[in-house]
């Protein structure tokens, strides 16, 4: 298939990052095997085929798969992604997900970008003809909690942390790119960035609200080299970034062949206090104010590529999360495809993945016995009513199944 094809698209959760536990060991949070994927999967596969969903953000397990530098183990990989191809489902191939293998050790690895950008080249080698690809998922949301936060990976608590962090996620994630495009010219790079906004609740919270709406964008700046302001760029070098760094990204950028994938959820919103302190706000300006933000700032194709919300809300956010994305479309904006995230309930987001309790969060298509939600059927019809309507307009990306 060949055309100006609206992306309706799904996911399977792949996160895999590092937690603490309260006896004061680690233990890698795997989401696939928290939902019974890897027992499942080809069941899985056929729910995304029933629900008419033709894309899926799908991909391996980084940390399972790329076994040592210039080592890898395919066999789960090879056999999900040919039923993937037996089904006419094209992946979106999400290559690292919170996490990197225990041999690299964490985000702070200044070797990282080298292994990944690696790893980035031998998948595309294994299979050339996809084109689809999210290298790393959510950059700005890895960073932040893995070195600012501490709740994940490094558990690092500093800005100097975040900073090297940041950087160093976002060199992979160019490198990654550059990799591919090597081995597949025609690859399209559908980044996934968490669309954030904070929220002055006092005159006396303005500058730090103000700062906190820069530093939003500073992952996605660093990998399409936009240039940044003063404050950015002073806060980038106190915290550790050397000019010869900063200059890597303006001179490595691949812009061209890139959309810019807006991740919003109800927790994206915050409020600002003059303390300095912040707070989820809940759905203040909602994801068409925020993403036109976005889209001002980069001019690039965009796409809705996560949202959900638990149940018994789920029907009533897919019909508003739709409604923001038929209206960006209806005004012109560039946006190709929209993401209900993901196919299954989720394990123990409710506590970002930090405590290990087997929660079941009911945000997904399908729960975890495989039976559809209201919010499947309800995204089911959608897709069956909007399909051949949405593809009239055209923006000139060609996507091609494999």
């Amino acid at each position: 298939m060949a055309g100006n094809q609206f992306m309706f698209t799904t996911g399977i959760e792949n996160s895999y990052p590092t937690i603490s536990l309260p006896d004061g060991s680690t233990k890698r949070v795997d989401e696939m095997e928290k939902t019974n994927h890897y027992t499942l999967w080809s069941l899985d596969f056929q729910l995304v085929k029933e629900m008419g969903i033709e894309f899926l953000r799908y991909g391996p397990p980084y940390y399972s798969t790329h076994t040592g530098p210039g080592h890898y183990n395919w066999s789960f990989t090879d056999t999900t992604f040919q039923r993937l191809k037996e089904l006419h489902i094209t992946p979106i191939i999400d290559l690292c997900h919170f996490g990197v293998p225990d041999w690299m050790g964490n985000f702070q690895n200044p070797e990282f970008p080298y292994w990944f950008a690696e790893y980035a080249g031998a998948f595309a080698h294994r299979f050339p003809s996809l084109k689809l690809y999210t290298p790393i998922n959510e950059i700005f949301i890895t960073a932040l909690f893995s070195a600012q936060y501490g709740w994940w990976n490094e558990r690092l608590q500093s800005d100097a942390a975040f900073v090297n962090a940041l950087k160093l996620i976002s060199k992979a994630n160019v490198m990654a790119m550059q990799a591919i495009l090597k081995i597949q010219p025609q690859a399209t790079f559908i980044q996934s960035e968490s669309a954030e906004y904070f929220h002055a609740t006092d005159p006396a919270a303005v500058p730090q609200a103000r700062f906190l709406n820069q530093k939003r964008f500073l992952s996605l700046d660093l990998t399409y080299g936009y240039p940044l302001n003063v404050t950015m760029y002073e806060y980038l070098l106190q915290n550790g970034m050397t000019k010869a760094e900063y200059q890597w990204f303006a001179q490595n950028q691949v812009k061209a062949r890139c959309v810019m994938g807006n991740d919003y959820y109800v927790t994206n919103e915050h409020l600002v206090h003059p303390d300095g302190s912040t707070q989820a706000s809940g759905e203040i300006f909602g994801y068409y104010v925020i993403t036109r933000q976005y889209y001002k700032r980069y001019k690039l194709p965009i796409m809705h590529t996560e949202t959900n919300i638990r149940m018994p809300a789920s029907k009533e956010w897919l019909l508003k999360q739709w409604a923001n994305v038929h209206r960006l479309k209806h005004d012109g904006i560039p946006i190709i495809g929209f993401t209900w995230y993901s196919l299954l309930h989720q394990v123990d987001w409710d506590s970002a993945l930090r405590n290990d309790d087997g929660r079941v969060n009911e945000l997904g298509l399908y729960d975890l016995e495989r039976q559809q939600m209201p919010v499947g059927a309800a995204y089911q019809q959608l897709i069956k009513s909007w399909k051949d309507i949405i593809a009239e307009e055209s923006y000139g990306l060609v996507f091609h199944n494999w």
